[in-house]
């Protein structure tokens, strides 16, 4: 069924069985890499399995391979249509017989891909989840010759997951209806309830976790100083023919920031729910297709983008914990190079987080355990030491001070912050828990004023006792005390800062804290960030002039054949042809990325270049 290239029909039924041929032959790599041999052996011997790899590390080919290893299709569960048409686009490409089965298809497209499944024709079928577990398509799968299951961003079953989806819990259903068809679940992103949410929910008997590291990328977290200005100083340090995304939380503030961005020069698309449905898929494809666009989006946008050299993500607001922080910034440096995370946030961030938990139609549980899932996500804004020790250690994954986070790069001073939280709190209690950050702030300082004239909260015993700390100081120690949950900021009550019980338990018990301190003079808000190197730097001046003259010819034919240009090579293949120049089409067959469908098709074009360059 997968064409392959200068072999009998007797060899491809031989070999079409070996991982290590298809691998070789069909997508162009002569090994494996780390667990992905023993997870496709494990689901080609039959058995079931749950898989965590970080993203860009080829989960896609855990359950891909088997697929075309095995006798009959395989179906993949996959939950964005947009998602679907990406890895069929590709896989056709690679020369498998793919096809995505989804209600955007033309009703004669949608037919030809059914009549092709039925008659098992068809090495792989994506899927969305609402129309597997539909009863009618559940009896057609009843008559097809099964391969396997591949549930993708099984993250989605976990009602105790960042992202739950309800009709993902009904895929329990195929392993009962089919318990001889093995079955993988595969996600980027699950901490350690999510993970046996999954395993439990689906029956699954083993479970690998590959790590969460992604060293390419680096991050780095700023508090939020005229955001906007901060993001165009951090767009600054970036190259011009860059890809990024920039997250907001809300539709309005998403398309202000593109029209912004628009007038500074930039390339800048908006992207959310509320968009009209053409324009929202017109952005999409300049993103997926061109280069240098950056699309500013709501959380709406990112599953189903497979783009591999999206180069930075940006986030303008706080993300609702590590989980979709780790998946989203992980959409930045699928291919390996170097790539930028890059947050701002403050205090009105973390409120608006809490009021959005608090009035939630969730039950109690699941509102304490989003509120436990925040607590470790401003641990990780809030941080002195190594940022990504401490987003790894969420996973229950672990890796010594990385050198390449903000905190590693520029490590913030901290110092013994228990008197002055004892201040802070003693403050809020002494103005009966009715006032807002900064009004609380005027009294430590001593600020004569007619409001806290009126209120007499001059002749407190905490008026004037915190002058050995700067205004901005305190606005970070209080951003930090609420961070910890001493604090809590009522937006019934206008604002007003109210004492927690941990609060009222860190005065009794006199306990010493650590804090960072903020610098006395001004500094830049993008502290930590360097001026960013190329992503893609070649030693030799001929061999980066040669990866342009490939870029170029990548680029013409995706827009002949009108796919994204990493559908017709990433630029990893890109930089090992600059690199090594193949001058024989055998030779042009070892580069990795360059299967035998792709070496058909693409093979001599580049070489010509290649060949045009080295003369």
């Amino acid at each position: 069924m997968v064409n392959v290239i200068n072999t009998t029909e007797s060899d491809l039924i031989e070999n079409i069985i070996d991982p290590a041929h298809i691998l070789s032959s069909v997508f162009g790599y002569d090994s494996f890499r780390d667990e992905q041999e023993d997870i496709i052996n494990t689901v080609i011997s039959g058995q079931s399995c749950c898989v965590l790899m970080p993203t860009g590390s080829g989960k896609s080919l855990c359950y891909q391979i088997p697929a075309l290893c095995l006798k009959g299709t395989g179906i993949i569960v996959s939950p964005l249509i947009a998602l679907m048409q990406d890895q069929v686009t590709a896989l056709k490409e690679l020369g498998v017989k793919a096809a995505a089965i989804h209600s955007a298809l033309e009703p004669a497209q949608l037919q030809e891909a059914m009549n092709d499944f039925q008659a098992g024709k068809l090495d792989l079928v994506y899927v969305a989840p609402e129309r597997l577990v539909n009863d009618a398509f559940l009896d057609i799968l009843d008559h097809i010759d099964l391969a396997l299951f591949a549930i993708d961003e099984a993250h989605c079953i976990s009602q105790w997951g960042h992202d739950f989806r309800q009709e993902y819990r009904q895929l329990s259903v195929l392993r009962t209806r089919y318990p001889d068809v093995p079955c993988i679940a595969v996600t980027a992103t699950a901490d350690a309830p999510t993970r046996k949410d999954i395993v439990d929910r689906l029956n699954l008997p083993k479970i690998y976790v590959s790590g969460f590291d992604r060293p390419n990328i680096t991050y780095n977290v700023a508090i939020k100083d005229n955001p906007r200005q901060q993001l165009l100083r951090f767009l600054k340090t970036r190259a011009k023919d860059e890809s990024g995304i920039v997250y907001c939380l809300s539709r309005r503030k998403v398309e202000e920031t593109a029209t912004w961005l628009s007038n500074q020069g930039y390339n800048a698309l908006p992207y959310h729910a509320r968009l009209d449905k053409n324009v929202r898929a017109a952005n999409q494809e300049r993103f997926i297709k061109d280069e240098n666009v950056i699309i500013v989006a709501t959380i709406a946008f990112g599953m189903g983008i497979n783009k591999p050299d999206v180069r930075f993500v940006v986030h303008l607001d706080l993300p609702k914990n590590i989980e979709a922080y780790y998946q989203e910034t992980g959409r930045a440096g699928r291919d390996g190079l170097p790539s930028m995370a890059w947050m701002v946030y403050g205090l009105q961030d973390l409120v608006l987080q809490r009021q959005m938990i608090e009035s939630s139609q969730s039950n109690e549980e699941q509102k304490r355990i989003e509120r436990q899932k925040l607590s470790a996500f401003l641990g990780f804004c809030e941080t002195a030491t190594c940022r990504r020790q401490v987003l790894l250690r969420y996973f229950d994954d672990h890796c010594e001070a990385c050198n390449n986070c903000d905190t590693c790069l520029n490590p913030p001073k901290t110092f013994d912050a228990t008197i002055a939280v004892q201040k802070a709190i003693s403050c809020v209690y002494r103005t009966e828990q009715r006032f807002g950050t900064g009004y609380i702030i005027d009294v430590l300082l001593g600020k004569d004023n007619e409001r806290i004239q009126n209120f007499g909260h001059h002749t407190l015993s905490t008026y004037g006792i915190g002058t050995e700390h700067t205004q901005k100081e305190w606005q970070s120690l209080i951003r930090q005390i609420v961070a910890r949950n001493f604090l809590y900021v009522d937006m019934d009550a206008h604002g007003g800062l109210k004492i927690t019980e941990q609060g009222m338990d860190f005065l009794k018990n006199e306990e010493n804290i650590q804090l960072r301190l903020e610098p006395k003079t001004t500094t830049s808000p993008s502290r930590g960030i360097r001026k960013a190197a190329p992503a893609i730097s070649l030693d030799k001046e001929e061999d980066q002039e040669l990866f342009v003259e490939l870029k170029a010819l990548r680029l013409s034919i995706a827009k002949e054949k009108n796919i994204p240009p990493y559908v017709v090579f990433h630029d990893k293949t890109l930089i090992d042809m600059a690199k090594n120049r193949p001058s024989t089409l055998e030779k042009m067959s070892l580069v990795p990325g360059v299967g035998q469908s792709k070496l058909k098709k693409y093979g001599q074009v580049f070489l010509n270049v290649i060949d045009k360059s080295s003369s």
